[in-house]
């Protein structure tokens, strides 16, 4: 997953149970997340300071969200920032797991 803005790039990091948001190869920020039964945990989302105020957690959030709906999997929003996010953004509803 990329993005044309900035050069701006979020990745999956499965063996650091992240998704990580790179600005010109460096890392800008990080969506962290526990595995569990039929998705993931989404438990908090972190801009570095030099990079708040770019509007790169929400691209770094639609793109893991963009990313799970790709795989067929859902997800718990416990992080607030995903949370309010998702309620912002209705099209992501049906990615939250039943019962979260």
């Amino acid at each position: 997953m990329t993005s044309d803005t900035q050069d701006i790039s979020v990745a999956n990091q499965p063996e650091r149970n992240r998704y990580e948001l790179s600005s010109a190869g460096s890392l800008a920020g990080f969506l962290a997340y526990r595995r569990r039964a039929g998705g993931l945990d989404l438990v908090h989302t972190e801009i570095l300071p030099e990079y708040e105020g770019k509007g790169l957690a929400a691209q770094l959030v639609r793109e893991a969200l963009d990313d799970l709906r790709a795989c067929g999997q859902k997800m718990v929003p416990s992080c607030s920032y995903v949370a309010t996010f998702v309620q912002r953004h209705p099209q992501y509803q049906d990615l939250v797991a039943p019962g979260a």
